[in-house]
């Protein structure tokens, strides 16, 4: 059975991501796991440095160094467990059964590649353990890790606020038509009110896509606000939000090759870095 799976890393928004892990397991009535991936910074290789250190030293040192390795390893297995089962005892609180957990050595998007398809949902934070000083940054791991894998990816703010109204944002293409899809389909918002909003010119072809959107979405139970509006996607989408006190936004993600995106900019990117409430990526 397919899991939700929050990684955490100790970070300041490692309980946002344990709340908001807990409350789509609930939603979804799908099993969630913890996730710790311990870095090579953490869990160094082994160096070979004898040709390095002076000959009457040498041993010495060698010996040091190990011992030092050794110890800091260990040291990051324990908290990384520490931290694991307080995530766990937290999720309990939450309201959800049995949560497990799991800890890795390697590298984050290698771990989750392994693990792609045991993923019904991923959970991460905007920032990880090293961005929590970087402002409107984004997490060095967290790009990376929405470009690799095609799976759902709820990428939260710092600060947990259940979900009450969330917004689709659509543009008639194939990704965001299985974005509505998949909203229509799917237990995780069942009963929340649904904002669709289109950016671009009113043109007949974008009100019939939009419709289509919204049909699909009232069609599946939904109480549904479509909404056509000019002007660039970003401030649109984020003035609409703030407008309609939107708890959770769903749109598509990296929906051009990186060499135009380096020229043009990324309207992922910056929708991550602008937003204050859950996007949910999909690929």
């Amino acid at each position: 059975m397919a899991h939700v799976i929050a990684c955490i890393d100790g970070s300041r928004i490692t309980l946002a991501v344990c709340d908001y892990a807990a409350w789509a397991s609930r939603r979804l009535d799908a099993p969630l796991n913890f996730l710790h991936v311990l870095g090579r910074s953490e869990y160094p290789i082994p160096a070979d440095l004898s040709g390095n250190i002076g000959l009457g030293s040498r041993e010495h040192l060698l010996q040091e160094l190990a011992e030092l390795d050794e110890k800091r390893s260990r040291l990051a297995l324990e908290q990384g467990r520490i931290m694991l089962d307080e995530a766990k005892a937290r999720a309990i609180a939450d309201g959800v059964a049995n949560p497990t957990s799991r800890q890795r050595h390697g590298e984050l998007v290698d771990t989750l590649l392994e693990l792609e398809s045991d993923i019904r949902l991923l959970v991460m934070g905007r920032q990880g353990e090293q961005g929590d000083n970087l402002g409107e940054h984004i997490g060095s791991h967290l790009e990376n890790v929405v470009r690799t894998l095609h799976r759902p990816i709820l990428v939260i703010p710092a600060d947990y606020q259940e979900p009450k109204r969330i917004l689709i944002a659509f543009d008639g293409s194939a990704t965001t038509r299985k974005a509505v899809e998949m909203v229509a389909a799917s237990p995780l918002f069942r009963g929340l009110p649904c904002h669709v909003v289109m950016v671009g010119a009113d043109k007949p072809e974008a009100h019939s896509q939009l419709e289509w959107a919204r049909k699909t979405l009232a069609d599946a139970g939904f109480d549904v606000t479509a909404s056509l509006r000019a002007g660039d996607i970003e401030p649109v989408l984020c003035a609409y939000r703030d407008e309609h006190a939107i708890d959770l936004v769903v749109m598509g993600a990296y929906g051009h090759s990186k060499i135009r995106e380096f020229l043009v900019g990324s309207t992922t990117t910056r929708m991550i870095r602008q937003s204050k409430v859950p996007l949910l990526l999909l690929r």
